[in-house]
């Protein structure tokens, strides 16, 4: 077993070579992104059974040999929580790691809850208690010390016994292919390009916009995409949302209507007031066809409401029945739109979560089933009809 720490290109290129003939390579990467609209790559962390190593991304540059092993099809790249890596390693290398295992994924998939962080998992998992205290480290400076070195090291030395633990038990399950579908969605580039044009649908209060406000904020959410990217500066440093949604509503015609919206500085309105301007009017030009159609959520009657928590409690059954997060079988909105029959594609209607939760649904919905307490506890049992 041995740790390194690569600081120039010749090690780097030795340590590609080593590593490409694993199996898997467990992956985490070190970036700060406070101050910028991409994230500024710092460490990249790389293990396999023997090694754990640490590339300093701000010391090499000769980045081919990581691109030939991160892009190797017969190496599986391990990452907890992978979309904020895989972004950064899209941008830093021009193609996206594949294929890829996620751990905060598979975990779902073993009863560990939605989301969890990979510190619970590894106590959960491994019982070990990961040390926090260079988590809010400002991975840019250097030189990095050693015990800094360790804490980086030691998001992929955990992980790789994580990977193997979970991989052996979804595999005694028959569940791997289960995941084979997130994971293929999550290495599509579309997924890590910037899109300007579809920018708005990051605003979360888009639905409370009416008429041309959509239009407005829509021309508004993608100007301030793209000025973000050349500037390489956070979207609220150049608009924040609550001015952006305020600006569609008002529909400003002057430098003077500017400055009667809350949270918009002089020198913002001096710097952009007159591209601000200029949004507005195209807003108010575009056709009604081309305006932004925010999802709108279905308004239940007090019945549909009633069957839709029914149907979130076969949901959580079948989740402890199966040992899988409920949250992975089924989500509210899917659930809403089974019940009110507007989602004829509805993940609960094909392939495994069909075969845990979606027939269950389906078949209590028909009137088959229903819900009942046997011993104080729910169950679901099927209808007599005699």
């Amino acid at each position: 077993m041995q740790d390194l720490f690569i600081d120039d290109d010749q090690s780097l290129a030795a340590l590609a070579g080593t590593l490409s003939a694993s199996q898997w390579l467990a992956i985490d990467t070190e970036f700060v992104r406070e101050r910028t609209y991409y994230p500024e790559p710092c460490l990249l962390q790389l293990a396999n059974e023997n090694t754990v190593a640490c590339v300093d991304l701000m010391a090499v540059s000769e980045l081919d040999p990581l691109v030939a092993l991160l892009t190797n099809t017969d190496t599986v790249k391990v990452f907890h929580d992978a979309s904020q890596d895989l972004e950064l390693l899209y941008r830093l290398l021009g193609s996206i790691p594949s294929p890829i295992f996620d751990t905060q994924v598979a975990a779902t998939l073993l009863g560990y809850g939605d989301q969890v962080g990979y510190a619970a998992l590894a106590k959960e998992m491994l019982d070990v208690d990961l040390d926090k205290s260079h988590s809010r480290t400002d991975w840019r400076q250097r030189p990095l010390t050693e015990a800094q070195i360790q804490y980086a090291g030691d998001d992929v030395r955990y992980l790789r016994e994580i990977y193997r633990r979970q991989h052996q038990t979804l595999d005694e399950l028959n569940r791997l292919d289960w995941l084979e579908a997130d994971f293929t969605a999550a290495t599509d580039p579309k997924r890590y390009r910037p899109d300007p044009a579809s920018a708005w649908t990051r605003l979360k209060r888009m639905h409370t916009l009416r008429g041309a406000q959509l239009a407005i904020a829509g021309d508004l959410a993608a100007w301030r995409e793209s000025e973000a990217m050349a500037s390489n500066r956070p979207r609220r440093w150049v608009l924040a949302d609550d001015a952006l949604l305020d600006m569609a509503r008002r529909g400003p015609n002057s430098e003077a209507d500017l400055k009667r919206i809350r949270g918009l500085s002089q020198a913002q309105i001096d710097r952009y007031g007159e591209s601000w301007l200029a949004c507005v009017r195209r807003g108010r030009e575009t056709s009604p066809a081309a305006w932004p159609k925010p999802n709108v959520r279905v308004r239940l009657d007090p019945s549909q409401e009633t069957l839709v928590d029914a149907a979130m409690a076969i949901v959580k059954l079948c989740g402890r029945e199966h040992s899988v997060s409920p949250g992975t079988l089924a989500s509210n909105r899917e659930l809403e739109a089974l019940i009110t029959g507007q989602s004829n594609d509805s993940p609960l209607l094909s392939g495994w979560r069909h075969q845990i939760v979606g027939s269950s649904i389906v078949r209590f919905l028909e009137g088959k089933t229903c819900l009942a307490v046997q011993n104080r506890r729910l169950v679901q049992c099927p209808v007599n009809r005699e």
